[in-house]
């Protein structure tokens, strides 16, 4: 098992991670002979009506666990003509997210808190560094609007709806600048252990000289199976669905310099890489993977419905997103015992590392899919 990741030096500093993987990531395009050519982030998309969104373009499968993805790196750049891995990309993350809004919202919104350790800090305990704010549209079979801020920790309790606006401007609808405003009540959680790595796809028959960059992640997760985490006599456990997925998500193009390609063209490769990758993935594991139409989101609110917690119960907890990042709350008392405060951290992290239903370690996940 490798000691020491590639990228895992920078766990608890997302500038420095991301700026490093950039680097990494143009050196290795060099080297595949991409040295003539520059980066460009995802452009928006432009609808026939001229509206500018921001467009997530990702595809993912769902698997029983982790260990049906083993050798996933491998098998893709075998069997894909120009899929090439992204040497020395390996990051791992560990977070909770919460499903905010439930099954009849118009769209899918949700918070994120990334878990780091610090220098020598026992790993059997994730603490929260920062805190994202995400709406996105439902369904996860084709290109979805996508709309992500991240909430400065001196500000997580209050309504970030805010900077949402000072971000995308005109860039946001109307009808998900009136969801963004809506207050924010958990309707369940889900812990995700993530092994995510780079590639650069090109294919110069369909593509020209474009060349896709690829994000690919494989996610342990559980989700909890109360809202507030407590016990369920109905699921026998804090955790009531464990499973693993396969995501794959364009972060970006290169072109030649001084190229400057048309909407439609840039789309129409960003599709077929998409597409592409689907159907390697699709071969690998037709036989294996789960079917579901859900985003991750998605995936906790039905899981939460199927546990038989009404909508009622769920509005009387009036749990929010930022109670997790504090150890105690003053206004939350034990059901057998009101002079002792609830550890809202505490049943987050059984998310992680309750015995029975254990995520695995994020080098584990790496040295499986390599």
């Amino acid at each position: 098992m490798a000691i020491h990741r590639p990228l895992f030096k920078h766990i608890s500093n997302h500038d420095a991670l991301f700026s490093e993987l950039a680097l990494l990531r143009n050196s290795y395009a060099q080297s595949v002979g991409l040295d003539k050519h520059d980066y460009h982030k995802t452009p928006k998309f432009v609808t026939a009506e001229g509206k500018r969104l921001s467009i997530e373009p990702e595809r993912s499968i769902v698997v029983p666990g982790f260990k049906t993805l083993r050798s996933v790196k491998s098998l893709l750049e075998k069997d894909l003509p120009g899929f090439n891995v992204v040497s020395k990309s390996d990051i791992g993350f560990r977070y909770p997210t919460a499903a905010i809004a439930g099954l009849d919202a118009p769209f899918i919104k949700r918070f994120r808190s990334e878990f780091f350790h610090k220098e020598g800090e026992d790993r059997n305990i994730c603490r929260p560094i920062n805190l994202s704010y995400g709406i996105k549209s439902r369904g996860k079979a084709d290109n979805r609007q996508e709309y992500e801020i991240w909430v400065p920790n001196e500000n997580v309790t209050q309504d970030p709806s805010p900077l949402f606006i000072d971000k995308y401007g005109e860039d946001l609808p109307d009808e998900v600048r009136n969801f963004a405003a809506i207050s924010p009540v958990v309707y369940g959680w889900m812990g995700v252990k993530r092994a995510a790595f780079e590639a650069i796809y090109f294919n110069h028959k369909k593509m020209g000289d474009i060349a896709i960059n690829v994000g690919l992640s494989v996610d342990a997760y559980n989700i909890g199976a109360r809202p507030d985490l407590s016990y369920s006599p109905r699921a026998g456990s804090s955790i009531a669905l464990g499973n693993a997925e396969l995501e794959w998500e364009v972060m970006g193009y290169y072109a030649p310099k001084g190229m400057h390609y048309g909407h439609d063209e840039i789309w129409q490769a960003i599709n077929h890489t998409i597409e592409t990758i689907g159907c390697a993935v699709d071969a690998l594991y037709q036989n294996k993977a789960l079917t579901s139409n859900e985003s991750k989101t998605e995936r906790i609110l039905s899981t939460i419905s199927q546990q038989d917690i009404s909508l009622a119960e769920i509005l009387e907890w009036n749990l929010k997103p930022w109670e997790f990042l504090q150890t105690t709350s003053s206004h939350r008392r034990k059901t057998h015992d009101p002079s002792r405060s609830v550890n809202l951290l505490g049943r987050l992290n059984r998310l992680f590392y309750q015995e029975s239903h254990i995520l695995p370690s994020l080098n584990e996940i790496h040295d499986l899919i390599a």
